[in-house]
């Protein structure tokens, strides 16, 4: 039994919560820096308060994805997970811009994220749950359509309440502008709304269909699946306690020489990172030789070293990818304030003036994302979908690199045009690509280890910006953007080698 063709207005009714949780997490993504700043941070610190957001992710998107893919209820198998998330993350929203001290703030970023992330996180796996393989592309373009769309209207709406409406967009020292607090609001009430459309609007297939549609698509993806698979046996143990070893070792060697012959503590996250998932592996291996490998832990592992090689080899493209995005999502405040308006100081006019401007460049790049999403599909039909990808991936890159080069503000509007083709196919094409080569059964649990390619970077840009700040940068934080404009280049070199089952 194979899954049937949805409409057009399907397809829209199914997607469109993603446009109230990218209205949520573009307002974290173009202001909580801002609000840290306001709130006291120095620019050495903004990374690291940033990383509860990924940490939070790396463990909540495996948890969820493996629980949705067991999940059955009255709302069906993903839906009271958009239902959860959103209601948590609306609740965030309206407390994020009323934080009294930096340190509350911090923990806010830390809830919002991990509630955005059980939104976020099924939503991909629900196209691969309701859509055969052939509009999944289409599937994935419409949810970026609605990303763009959701990231546009968040984006702009600080900057539209103080120069449309006349709200104030400055505040006393340490307090959050008025402006900033009625968007996250609106932010607040999007959110929920949208989500709550999809979960009523769209009705998932029973399990026995699941497990139908299943058979259909069995024989494309058993063979790799069972290739690089592990056995639940003392073998596959010995295999987890081997991997652990070089964790552990690198883990220590790191620790040891950033403890020794280093000044900034930062790095640590990364060094400690390699330690306990070297302890995760000899946990595994133990519960393996016990018998346990029913466990949903064990399984997260095991299905981690076992991915199919189309997703390995799209790990690597989404890692770089992503790193770029986030030294753009961490540092374009601070550095369109110093190098193009010529201030680090929060509570001036001027900075709060660049500041706005961001989120007009963020809105731009989303902007031009929600329009050519559309064209993916049929430009992807002719050229393939990795030739696609690197192209848009370079623009992506080019863009970022140019900001550099700008002195006037309106320019920076023409370097996110860039930004909005990678932002786009970022969204679409590695997920249209991964799903023809998982099996059905672990949609949620694949692509929950998937984001780990978009939270792993995300650390990795948290631990090392404030000691490259300090040590190479002078801190200048437009270095950082360039940085992630070359990683972008270094993704779309990266796409040559992945196999696209299309």
């Amino acid at each position: 039994m194979k899954r049937p063709l949805l409409s057009f207005a399907q397809i829209w009714n199914m997607s469109f919560g993603f446009l109230g949780i990218q209205f949520g997490w573009a307002l974290q993504l173009a202001n909580v820096s801002r609000i840290f700043q306001t709130l006291g941070a120095d620019i050495g610190d903004i990374a690291i308060l940033w990383i509860a957001a990924p940490v939070t992710g790396l463990i909540i998107q495996p948890i969820i994805g493996h629980m949705s893919d067991h999940t059955w209820t009255r709302l069906g198998r993903r839906r009271p997970y958009f239902l959860i998330g959103a209601i948590f993350a609306s609740i965030g929203l309206l407390i994020m811009p009323n934080s009294p001290a930096l340190w509350v703030a911090a923990g806010m970023l830390w809830i919002l994220d991990a509630s955005i992330n059980v939104s976020m996180e099924p939503f991909r796996a629900f196209v691969g749950d309701m859509l055969p393989n052939e509009q999944r592309t289409k599937g994935f373009a419409m949810q970026s359509f609605f990303i763009g769309t959701g990231s546009v209207i968040a984006s702009l709406l600080p900057w539209i309440l103080s120069n449309w409406i006349g709200i104030e967009n400055t505040a006393p020292e340490g307090e959050i502008p008025p402006s900033l607090k009625i968007s996250f609001y609106a932010g607040g009430v999007v959110f929920f709304g949208a989500v709550l459309w999809t979960v009523l609007s769209t009705k998932e297939y029973t399990p026995e269909e699941m497990d139908a549609f299943e058979e259909e698509e069995k024989d494309k993806t058993e063979g790799e699946e069972s290739a690089s698979s592990f056995d639940p046996s003392p073998l596959a143990a010995g295999v987890f306690s081997k991997h652990a070893h070089w964790w552990l070792i690198v883990g220590i060697a790191l620790t040891f020489l950033i403890v020794n012959y280093s000044h900034h503590e930062e790095p640590l996250i990364l060094s400690i990172g390699f330690i306990v998932f070297g302890i995760i592996q000899y946990l595994t291996a133990w519960l393996t030789r016990q018998g346990r490998t029913d466990s949903g832990f064990v399984e997260v592992i095991n299905d981690l070293f076992k991915m199919p090689k189309t997703m390995r080899q799209l790990a690597w493209v989404q890692f770089f990818s992503w790193f770029g995005l986030f030294s753009m999502f961490l540092y374009t405040t601070p550095a369109v304030t110093s190098h193009v308006y010529g201030t680090t100081d929060p509570t001036s006019q001027i900075y709060n003036t660049g500041a706005d401007w961001v989120n007009v460049m963020f809105g731009t790049y989303n902007g031009v994302a929600a329009l050519v999403a559309f064209l993916f599909a049929p430009v992807a039909a002719k050229i393939g979908r990795k030739s696609l990808h690197m192209v848009n991936l370079i623009l992506g890159g080019i863009g970022l690199i140019s900001m550099y080069t700008v002195t006037d503000p309106n320019l920076l509007l023409v370097s996110m045009i860039g930004v909005g083709f990678a932002w786009a196919s970022i969204l679409a094409i590695p997920y249209a690509i991964l799903t023809g080569s998982l099996p059905s059964r672990k949609f949620g649990i694949y692509m929950g280890i998937f984001n780990f390619f978009i939270v792993l970077p995300e650390i990795t840009a948290s631990s090392i910006y404030g000691f490259l700040l300090s040590t190479f940068y002078n801190d200048q934080a437009i270095y950082v953007i360039i940085t992630g404009g070359i990683s972008l280049i270094i993704a779309a070199l990266l796409v040559i080698r992945v196999e696209d089952k299309y």
